[in-house]
């Protein structure tokens, strides 16, 4: 639930370091704002693509230009200059440099949750994973036509993005038509799995999630580790408009008011013996995103 608050932009929360920039984070409660300054010479490509580990930003940007100019190039190769005293919107799949020898210096509402964010202090943490998959893509890419469906896709990965930002998840990478995303706390990517599910569904699109809850190792824009495979194989296992979980994930989040059915025992590929799955039986009843603790 907002709250009335204020921070003093001279004591930023978080201060993210990349070769020719940084971001500082404010966080209001599940609302995060970034001042970004990016000096002369920043070339997203090549100074923050190693940490984000995609091929180009993945990020949602809306926000003011106080200062400096970016130079913006879409997937699709569209191109856009960015100036001061302009408000802008850079929709995700883009790459991004400054222009001149004047720092661009912004202030972004959106994305700015996991934007170069790198934990250099632990390499092995525990983590929520989640994987997301469109059912039939072949099929509704078929049925909508090439360009409609590239619409339809982009537009998903964009609602997917205000999902994980809304319950504080780390979008890892794209995976065709899903992602894989990570997570501090299990109840939130469940939640979150839901209400992506919810989102897709308002596009016209089915698609299946898993959710499983363990230790992954941190490397530059990846994850990886037994915990990442199982994810993915329980994600297998769902139909469309399903999240599948692990029997640990079904544990850790007991009395969030969550409610799943038995999904049976399962063989998962790469995972020795059967392990038992739930199926989230509804959508769950709102909740504080930020509160979260699970």
């Amino acid at each position: 639930m907002a709250r009335l608050q204020s921070k003093s932009l001279a004591a930023p929360d978080e201060v993210r370091r990349t070769p020719f920039g940084k971001v500082e984070i404010y966080t209001l409660d599940d609302m995060v704002i970034g001042r970004t300054v990016f000096e002369p010479g920043w070339h997203w490509i090549e100074h923050v693509q190693p940490l984000a580990g995609t091929r180009l930003c993945q990020y949602h940007h809306v926000g003011v230009c106080l200062g400096g100019r970016l130079g913006v190039r879409m997937e699709d190769g569209t191109t856009l200059e960015v100036g001061p005293d302009t408000v802008f919107d850079i929709p995700p799949g883009h790459d991004g440099w400054v222009i001149g020898d004047e720092p661009w210096v912004t202030y972004d509402f959106a994305g700015m949750r996991s934007f170069a964010h790198v934990d250099e202090s632990t390499q092995r943490i525990l983590g929520a994973v989640l994987f997301t998959d469109i059912v039939d893509s072949t099929a509704e890419a078929e049925r909508l036509g090439a360009a409609r469906w590239r619409e339809t896709v982009a537009l998903h990965n964009e609602r997917i993005q205000q999902e994980l930002d809304r319950f504080r998840g780390r979008l890892i990478k794209t995976t065709g038509d899903g992602v894989l995303a990570l997570f501090d706390g299990s109840e939130r990517a469940v939640r979150a799995a839901a209400a992506i599910c919810l989102a897709a569904k308002a596009l016209g699109l089915a698609i299946r999630a898993g959710v499983h809850t363990g230790e992954v190792e941190l490397v530059a824009g990846d994850v990886r580790g037994l915990a990442v495979h199982i994810a993915a194989r329980i994600m297998a296992v769902a139909g469309p408009g399903q999240v599948y979980v692990s029997g640990t994930t079904q544990e850790l989040v007991a009395g969030s008011g969550l409610a799943f059915v038995d999904a049976g025992t399962h063989e998962l590929k790469g995972a020795s013996g059967s392990r038992q799955l739930y199926c989230l039986s509804e959508p769950p009843p709102p909740s504080d995103p930020a509160g979260t603790g699970a």
